[in-house]
Parts: C-alpha cells; sequence; structure tokens
C-alpha cells in the first residue's frame, strides 16, 4: 500500500488534523477563468484570409449555452448578461464534480 493520500481521502478530508489543508490557503491560489462561445477548425490558408468583418462559423448553434472554464476544465454552463454596461455569465448548469474528475 502507499503512503500517497487517495483522491477520496484529499476530498474528504484527512483523519489527521495536522495533514489538513488550510482553507485560506486554497482560496488564496489564483485560477483562470474563461468563456467559450464555440470552437472552429479552419485551415492556416484560410485563417491567414481572414479580414476585419469576416465571420468564423462555430461549432454551437445560437442560443446554446456558453462553457465556463476554470483551467481548461468546464465547470458550468451559463448566458451572457449584461451588468453595469459589461458582460457577464448567468449560471445555467454547473457540472458534477463525478463529472469533472472524468474528464481528468
Amino acid at each position: 500500500m502507499s503512503d500517497t493520500p487517495s483522491d477520496s481521502t484529499l476530498l474528504a478530508g484527512p483523519k489527521d488534523p495536522d495533514n489538513q489543508i488550510n482553507p485560506e490557503v486554497l482560496q488564496n491560489i489564483s485560477v483562470t477563468l474563461s468563456i467559450e462561445v464555440g470552437r472552429a477548425m479552419i485551415k492556416i490558408k484560410d485563417l491567414m484570409r481572414l479580414t476585419q468583418g469576416s465571420v468564423v462559423e462555430l461549432d454551437r448553434i445560437a442560443g446554446e449555452p456558453l462553457d465556463l472554464l476554470v483551467n481548461n476544465t468546464v465547470v458550468a454552463q451559463g448566458e451572457v448578461v449584461l451588468v453595469n454596461e459589461r458582460y457577464g455569465i448567468r449560471l445555467t448548469r454547473v457540472v458534477p464534480a463525478s463529472e469533472r474528475l472524468k474528464n481528468l
């Protein structure tokens, strides 16, 4: 048996209080948050032909939810909203942790 803690031990918290992760440390870790509208695959020659006003067709249908990614992992989906003249996202679905772990 290994001395390395399992994922379930890390998620549930170890039995030994000296090995617990300080929540304040976790809360101060920076992550990259991004919103994905859609994707497209194009050839480099087509990419080089793009100019102002060009339209690139994405793989999503209008009205389909956007993906909210944290460090390139989808954690939620939502819709665009306008908040004080800035864009935001209203979450409509949060991806369950069990589903996110499958994609790692």
